[in-house]
Order: C-alpha cells, then sequence, then structure tokens
C-alpha cells in the first residue's frame, strides 16, 4: 500500500503554500541573477518538509525564510568560490563544508527557535510591525502604507520589538 501523504499535503497549504511567492520575491530582490531562484526554494521546502516529519514545527514561516535566506547564501558563497578558478575540487569543498554546517544549522536552529519565542511574546501590533521589517526586510515607508500607520510608529515598534527581543535571547543564553 502506497504511503499516504494527504497531512503532508495539508501541512504543505496550510503552512509553506501562502508564502512561496513573497519567499520568490525576497529572493530575487536580494540576490538577482547569482543564484537559481526556484532552485533554493524548491530545496528549501523539501528540508522544511522533512523536518516537520521528524518534529513538528512551531514556526513554519520563519523556518522556511531561515531555510530559503541560509541556502541562498551557501549558492552564493559556492558560486563565487568556483568563479575564482580555485585548484579544489568541488567534491572536497562540500566535505569541508558540510563539517562546518552542521555545527553552524545546530546554532542557527537554537538560535531562530529562540528567536521566534521572542517575536511571538511581542505585543500584536509591534510583532506585526517587526516581522514584516525584519523578516520580510521591508522598508518603514511600506509597512507605513501597508498597516496605514506613521513612519515613526514603524519605527518605535522596530526599535521597541528588538529591544525586547534582544532581552528575550540574553536572558535565554543567546548573545
Amino acid at each position: 500500500m502506497p504511503p499516504d501523504y494527504s497531512d503532508q499535503a495539508d501541512w504543505y497549504q496550510e503552512n509553506l503554500a501562502p508564502h512561496e511567492s513573497m519567499i520568490r520575491g525576497w529572493l530575487r530582490s536580494r540576490y538577482r541573477s547569482e543564484i537559481e531562484v526556484d532552485d533554493i526554494v524548491q530545496e528549501a521546502l523539501l528540508r522544511v518538509l522533512m523536518e516537520n516529519r521528524k518534529r513538528p514545527l512551531k514556526a513554519p514561516k520563519a523556518y522556511f525564510y531561515a531555510v530559503a535566506r541560509n541556502l541562498a547564501i551557501d549558492r552564493v558563497r559556492k558560486n563565487k568560490l568556483t568563479s575564482c578558478g580555485s585548484v579544489w575540487d568541488e567534491e572536497a569543498l562540500e566535505v569541508l563544508d558540510d563539517s562546518e554546517r552542521v555545527e553552524e544549522a545546530v546554532a542557527r536552529n537554537h538560535e531562530l527557535e529562540l528567536l521566534t519565542k521572542a517575536i511571538q511574546r511581542l505585543p500584536e501590533r509591534c510583532r506585526q510591525v517587526f516581522t514584516l521589517a525584519k523578516v520580510y526586510g521591508m522598508s518603514h515607508k511600506e509597512i507605513s502604507r501597508e498597516l496605514d500607520i506613521s513612519r515613526h510608529t514603524v519605527a518605535a515598534h522596530v526599535a521597541s520589538g528588538l529591544a525586547k527581543c534582544m532581552e528575550f535571547m540574553k536572558y535565554h543564553g543567546s548573545d
């Protein structure tokens, strides 16, 4: 009997599909022609789905963005290394890179989890503004227009959110 993927498909539709186009746009705006956006999004989706099967993700949208960003950064780094005409062969680079990724990934996941908890504890409007600014990379002007609030209010929410998140992270052992 074939495996039943309906739960995973439903989870994807509810938690990831609504954010795919925003992630694609964000990646295109950040990395222009340096990466293949479709490849990055596909790989990120796969990794998020696999991670969610291991343990349910508390903040799948934030995790999706973090994975996509990290994959894009890795791809840009790899492209720069290979374009430099390095004498290293590609397999050797991947072996060296993988050993660093494990430690970095564990630390990054821990910090991401703490940051997600910190953001979730912010007051609703502050959390909304902070997320638009820091996760989606929107400017204060764009947020002001989107939420119909003044730029000063946007700046105040971002500053307050940043201070509260830093305080939370310090209290819970992350620099």
